[in-house]
Order: structure tokens, then sequence, then C-alpha cells
């Protein structure tokens, strides 16, 4: 496997957090059966013709886990960098848990922070192709990232 694929594979990863984060939030499942679902139907899945991007599981999971294990920390750290008064209980779902993905990258991995926040913003992308959404994720995620890991700027 090429460098290259494994960052598709990486980046695909953090996409499928995002949404198996928010699946667990709508739907009330838990991660163990939300991780289960999509590395056995959505990793490498076809619909209509458009084939999906196979994932790197054990990124996926350690994402989606430390996401839920660490959530009142990265909450906290997320509503010090929204707006005053808009907590991250009033925002949009999905970028509730894009946040809370992202965050868990933050505090938990050794990724570096620049990294975490040009995927993330890419994934914003790809859920708001059309609106102010991606440069809201960068200003949060920057903020996020200053204060999970201050000696890396």
């Amino acid at each position: 496997m090429t460098p290259a694929e494994k960052r598709q594979m990486k980046s695909a990863s953090r996409l499928y957090a995002v949404q198996a984060l928010f699946q667990m939030e709508a739907r009330g499942q838990t991660v163990e059966a939300v991780t289960r679902e999509f590395e056995t139907h959505r990793f490498g899945a076809v619909y209509d013709s458009d084939e999906m991007v196979e994932g790197e599981p054990d990124h996926f999971r350690h994402v989606v886990s430390e996401a839920v294990n660490r959530q009142a920390r990265i909450d906290q750290m997320t509503d010090r960098g929204l707006v005053a008064k808009w907590p991250i209980d009033r925002i949009d779902p999905v970028l509730r848990a894009l946040f809370r993905a992202a965050g868990a990258e933050l505090v938990a991995t050794d990724t570096p922070p620049k990294v975490v926040i040009t995927e993330y913003v890419d994934v914003a992308k790809a859920f708001f192709p059309d609106g102010r959404e991606p440069k809201f994720v960068n200003a949060v995620l920057d903020h996020m990232a200053r204060e999970a890991q201050p000696d890396r700027f």
C-alpha cells in the first residue's frame, strides 16, 4: 500500500468517525454497535455504483472511542471556541460530531494539530459544500488545538 493510499484511508476514517458519532447521538447507539456497523457495512461499500473508500479501522475505532470517553473535556474545549452564549448543544449535530472527532485527535493522538484542522475542515466541506461552516470549523478547531496542544504553536 502506498503512503497516499494510507493517507486516503485515514482521511476516510475521519469522515466515518464523524458519521458514526452523529449516528450514535441520533439513534442512541453504543460505540460497539456503531463501530461494528461501519466496519462491516460502510468501509468500502458500493452505493449506486459509487464505491466508498476503505477506512483505517484502528484509527476509526480510536477516534470514536476517545471522542466518547473524553466527550466532557472535548465539549468544554468546543464551548470555549464557540461564540459566547452559543453552547455546543445549540449547534448543528453534524458539527457537534465533527468537533468531538477532531477533539479526540487533538487530545488523544500525536497527529500534528495543523493536520487535524486541515483534515476536519475537509470533512466539513464534504458535509457543507456551499456553506460557511468550513470557515467556522477552522476557527473553532484552531482555538481547540491551541488549548489542547499549546506547545505545538
